[in-house]
C-alpha cells in the first residue's frame, strides 16, 4: 500500500506538469489568488473540487476490486498488464480524457470559466482532475491501482492520495511564481525531444517509466505483497507513540494558550478607558441646547 501511495502522489504531481496545459494551473493561482493567504483557502477548495470529482470513480474501482478480490492472481496479473500498457502509451505520448466516463465532467471547463472568486477555484478543482487527454494515462493508473486494493476505503485513498499530489506542488509553486522567473518556467515545463522519427517529452517520459517500473515490481512481487514496507515496522510503532505523546502536549499547550488569550482580552477590556465626566456632561449640555 505504501508503494501505491508513493506512485499515486507522484503521478498527481506529473499530472500537473503533464504538456497539456496543466502547468496553466501555478500561473492561474498566482494571478487571480495573489496573497499567499488567500492562497490556502483557494488551494482548499480547489483540493475539495479535485476529490469530489474523483469520488465516483474510485468508488467505482474499490467496489469493482472487492468482486474480484477472491481472484487475486488474475487481478494481479491485468493489473501489472494495464499499469505497464498505460505506462507506455504516456511514455510515447498517447492519451484519453478520463472525463468521458462521466455524463457531465466534460462541461467542467465551462463552468469554471464562467465562474469567479471560490466557485471558480472549486470548479477549476473538478475539471483538474478529469479533463486532459495527458493525463489520461496517469489517472488511469491510479485508478487500476485502486482496483487492485479490494478495497473502498483503499481505492479512496489512493485517489485523494494522488489529488493532494496535485495541490500541494500547485500551492508551492503559485506562491512561488514570480521568483521562478522565464526561465524556471521553462524548466518546470520540460522539453522536448526529438528520436526514432518520433516527438518526445521529459515529463511523459518520467511519468511512462514510473508507472512501467511499477506495473513489473507489481507482477514481481504479487501484487506488492512481496516489497519490504518503506518504513519498517518498529519505526511505526515508534512514530505512533511519538505522535500520542505529543498529542497529549498539544492538547495541554492548546489548553493554556486559549487561557492565556482568554484572560488577556479580559484583562485589555478592563483597562479601556471609559467616556469622561466632563465630556458626557459637555455633550448632554450641547445637545440640551439645541432642544431649546
Amino acid at each position: 500500500m505504501e508503494v501505491g501511495l508513493v506512485t499515486a502522489f507522484l503521478g498527481g504531481t506529473l499530472a500537473l506538469l503533464s504538456p497539456c496545459g496543466a502547468l496553466l494551473l501555478p500561473a492561474f493561482f498566482a494571478s487571480t489568488i495573489g496573497a499567499t493567504s488567500r492562497l490556502a483557502g483557494h488551494a482548499t477548495v480547489f483540493y475539495a473540487g479535485l476529490v469530489l470529482a474523483l469520488a465516483p470513480l474510485g468508488l467505482a474501482a474499490g467496489t469493482l476490486g472487492s468482486i474480484f478480490a477472491t481472484h487475486r492472481s488474475a487481478v494481479v496479473t491485468v493489473t501489472a498488464v494495464l499499469l505497464i500498457g498505460l505506462g507506455m502509451l504516456q511514455a510515447l505520448g498517447g492519451g484519453f480524457d478520463m472525463a468521458r466516463l462521466l455524463p457531465t465532467a466534460g462541461r467542467l471547463p465551462e463552468h469554471a470559466a464562467k465562474r469567479h472568486g471560490v466557485a471558480r477555484t472549486f470548479a477549476l478543482g473538478a475539471a483538474s482532475g478529469l479533463v486532459g487527454v495527458c493525463t489520461g494515462p496517469i489517472l488511469g493508473a491510479v485508478l487500476t491501482l485502486a482496483a487492485a486494493q479490494g478495497d473502498v476505503t483503499a481505492a479512496l485513498t489512493l485517489l485523494a492520495v494522488y489529488g493532494a499530489g496535485m495541490v500541494i506542488p500547485l500551492v508551492v509553486l503559485a506562491a512561488f511564481w514570480e521568483r521562478i522567473g522565464p526561465r524556471g518556467h521553462r524548466l518546470l515545463r520540460g522539453r522536448s525531444l526529438r528520436f526514432a522519427r518520433r516527438d518526445w517529452h521529459t515529463t511523459s517520459l518520467v511519468a511512462g517509466v514510473l508507472l512501467i517500473t511499477v506495473g513489473v515490481v507489481f507482477w514481481v512481487t504479487n501484487g506488492l505483497v512481496g516489497v519490504p514496507e518503506l518504513i519498517p515496522v518498529h519505526v511505526q510503532l515508534r512514530l505512533q507513540g511519538l505522535a500520542g505523546a505529543a498529542g497529549t502536549r498539544f492538547d495541554v499547550i492548546a489548553i493554556v494558550a486559549i487561557a492565556v488569550v482568554a484572560s488577556s482580552v479580559w484583562a485589555l477590556r478592563r483597562r479601556r478607558p471609559g467616556p469622561q465626566p466632563d465630556a458626557v456632561s459637555g455633550s448632554e449640555r450641547r445637545s440640551s441646547e439645541e432642544r431649546a
